[in-house]
């Protein structure tokens, strides 16, 4: 993928980080992983890192989060799909995600004109942050702050969020069935809510336009504590090497 003129940046660059030196630790046994690893098994390359791990400060408060679950929920847990990447990563799957997008829309890359490139690129960072090797204007989950998660129930099936992590469309956004009077929106509406509750009680930030992305301690964390008039104003977490 041909990169943009410039790189993209977002609001919550602009909040200043102070690394507070937290380690990487593995995710405890007792909270469940999707398995195998979904972009391990597109072929992304860890480099021999575990891609289940984060902060410990985020690993502390997402057992809090599975604790307030089990106490609304008796039996369910959270289910997590990703966590830390690797800048090698977080582009492999910026090139995937377009690669997807061209083969969706059968449009020959050699044949693409700016304006179809830029559309592509555009939607394509609609979901996913560039990976910027730039240490003031890292990827979130190049930080080990940044969680993907969903929810399985008692049962162990997993639970129904009317789209799948990583939708590149509108269903993605937190808020997208909220109002419907269809029954099955109105559960998935129900499940996000309940997730969204979990992982905020626990001092978690959820993505504006993503059901399954949470963070804790990086700079878009920092960005909309301060739009909700916390005191947070400076990330905690920087990019991990």
């Amino acid at each position: 993928m041909k990169a943009p003129a410039s790189t993209p940046t977002r609001p919550y660059h602009a909040v200043p980080i102070e690394d507070c030196g937290e380690p990487l630790v593995e995710l405890p046994s007792q909270i469940q992983r999707l398995e195998p690893h979904p972009y391990r098994a597109l072929g992304a390359d860890y480099q021999g890192r575990s891609p289940f791990q984060l902060r410990s400060g985020a690993v502390r408060r997402l057992e809090r989060a599975q604790l307030e679950l089990q106490r609304l929920q008796p039996g369910w847990q959270l289910l997590i799909f990703d966590t830390y990447r690797p800048i090698a990563v977080q582009r492999f799957m910026v090139e995937y995600s377009y690669r997807q997008l061209l083969h969706a829309r059968q449009l020959d890359p050699e044949e693409l004109s700016e304006q179809q490139h830029q559309q592509l690129v555009d939607e394509v960072l609609a979901l996913w942050a560039w990976p910027s090797s730039n240490p003031a204007t890292p990827p979130p989950h190049s930080t080990g702050a940044a969680v993907d998660l969903s929810l399985v129930d008692g049962s162990g099936c997993e639970v129904e969020m009317g789209s799948p992590i990583d939708e590149l469309s509108e269903r993605s956004h937190p808020a997208h069935f909220e109002g419907s009077s269809d029954p099955d929106s109105q559960r998935y509406h129900c499940h996000r809510q309940l997730l969204h509750q979990v992982m905020a009680i626990a001092g978690f930030q959820r993505h504006p336009k993503e059901w399954w992305h949470f963070s804790y301690g990086d700079q878009m964390w920092a960005w909309l504590s301060r739009r909700e008039g916390r005191s947070e104003a400076i990330a905690i977490y920087g990019r991990v090497e």
